[in-house]
């Protein structure tokens, strides 16, 4: 159940059509957040493909030492895609430095494309996701970790320091198909709606969610739902809606999608959007533009979104 008022996240600059990476720029929009009383700021996970694209661990632990309460998530890791035992000790070291702050989203990915550069076979993805989440677990909340997995054997081995949270950090889902909905209700700690998912998706994945939770006992109201929308704040809508065209097709290799999936136009369309997206069952928000992101967010912070913002 959502709470009266949706809370906001921000998505922090990740991607660089001109392959300029604009540290300072990044840096200036994370301290306004965390000066606005955002909740929290995200970063996302693309480390193969045509986008100038910064990875989310590195960009997390840059920003755990540049704030004191803001909130810092990725969604979504993609976990088959990395040895669990070094990710296991990588987002410990993260809750250590943020005190705390972590949120760790995590999912299956939809496509294969990248596995073979990996060194792997597309097949028993399913069992690795599985497999790997329950490694994080073991090192993460047990002494001496033991698990007899099938790709990855625990015997009696330590890893320390454990996270700051306890029993870890939260692992909050990503995922669009019944059976990985399924997985959330049984494995996850949270669930985010994916960028790339429409309202309309998004509200039949929170229903077949919730459904699921009351199968297994697990009561919906204390399990935090979020959703990512892509914005642009722009009162030219058309100008909005090529610039979205020309990201979503570097980035998915959809340029259609963003019509889809996205809000252009005026900050208070915007705002409409974000209400939308909590009416259908989101409890946070994240709003990521992907171009001019500096304006954008002042334009938002100052407008449409100041009453969702409760500055310290």
């Amino acid at each position: 159940m959502t709470a009266h008022r949706p809370v906001l996240g921000f998505a922090l600059p990740q991607t660089f059509l001109d392959g300029g990476v604009d540290v300072e720029m990044v840096g200036r929009i994370l301290a306004r957040a965390e000066e606005l009383g955002v909740h929290s700021v995200w970063v996302q996970e693309q480390i193969l493909g045509p986008t100038p694209s910064l990875e989310p661990l590195a960009v997390l632990n840059w920003a755990a030492g540049r704030t004191r309460r803001v909130r810092l998530g990725v969604a979504v890791l993609l976990p088959v895609l990395r040895q669990p035992v070094p990710l296991a000790k990588a987002l410990s070291t993260l809750d250590h430095l943020s005190r705390g702050r972590l949120i760790v989203g995590v999912g299956l990915g939809g496509s294969t494309r990248y596995d073979p550069a990996y060194g792997l076979e597309p097949s028993h993805r399913v069992h690795r996701f599985v497999e790997g989440l329950a490694v994080l677990r073991a090192l993460w909340t047990q002494t001496d970790a033991s698990l007899p997995g099938r790709y990855w054997r625990l015997e009696g081995v330590r890893m320390e320091p454990k996270p700051v949270q306890r029993p870890h950090p939260p692992l909050w889902f990503g995922a669009h198909a019944p059976a990985a909905i399924e997985r959330a209700a049984a494995l996850g700690d949270g669930f985010i709606g994916a960028g790339a998912s429409s309202l309309s998706e998004f509200r039949r994945a929170v229903e077949t969610l919730r459904a699921a939770l009351e199968r297994r006992g697990r009561d919906p109201a204390t399990f935090p739902v979020a959703k990512r929308l892509y914005v642009a704040v722009d009162d030219n809508e058309p100008r909005a809606a090529r610039r979205l065209e020309a990201w979503f097709g570097q980035f998915y290799g959809d340029p259609s999608l963003g019509a889809h999936v996205a809000v252009a136009g005026s900050p208070g369309r915007c705002r409409e959007a974000i209400e939308a997206a909590h009416r259908a069952g989101a409890d946070l928000v994240v709003v990521n533009p992907v171009y001019d992101e500096e304006q954008q967010f002042d334009r938002l912070a100052a407008d449409a979104l100041a009453d969702l913002l409760p500055t310290p």
